[in-house]
């Protein structure tokens, strides 16, 4: 078998860092640094996947949020919809006190176990993730792949030996002599 055709269920790490959209934001953060991770799925009560809290998402607080771009033309002020939506945003963020109010909501992109690390690796690449989530055929989260996994997967392979034909026809005459 490929490399590429590995089934994801054996690269996924299923003992997963999730949260709850009511669990506190100072707690959140001092368990993903205490398990050294950026960051990690938010589960509804029933083990669907609802969004992702991120340090990213955690490091607006301490950064400098700048004030919505504005353009004065004719003596009139307007201000740039995307620009005051990202203020809006930056700012709940920075405020918020529960997980909920500072994950990004919804999800990009779901694995399941039987994905391929081809298909893993195209998500995470179309999509610009680090992580995506694995769930099962109800939905409700199994596991969780991230680009280290892909890599470990990779360097594991480059780190094998590879088994040529030659190799592979002296191993059966070998066990023909020996039977």
């Amino acid at each position: 078998m490929l490399l590429r055709d590995t089934p994801v269920r054996d690269l996924m790490v299923t003992d997963v860092l999730t949260f709850k959209a009511g669990d506190d934001i100072q707690a959140a953060m001092r368990e993903l640094v205490m398990s050294d991770i950026d960051g990690a799925p938010v589960v509804d009560d029933e083990g669907y996947v609802i969004g992702s809290l991120s340090t990213g998402d955690l490091i607006v607080e301490e950064a400098v949020i700048p004030l919505p771009a504005v353009i004065t033309l004719l003596g009139g002020v307007m201000e740039l919809p995307k620009s005051r939506k990202k203020y809006e945003e930056d700012l709940d963020k920075a405020l918020g006190a529960t997980v909920g109010e500072v994950m990004q909501e919804g999800v990009v992109a779901i694995l399941n176990p039987a994905d391929t690390l081809e298909d893993a690796a195209t998500v995470m690449h179309d999509e610009d993730l680090d992580r995506v989530p694995v769930c099962d055929d109800d939905g409700r989260l199994v596991g969780i792949v991230g680009r280290g996994d892909i890599l470990r997967a990779i360097v594991r392979d480059l780190d094998s030996p590879v088994e040529t034909e030659a190799d592979l026809a002296a191993a059966e005459a070998e066990d023909g002599e020996q039977g």
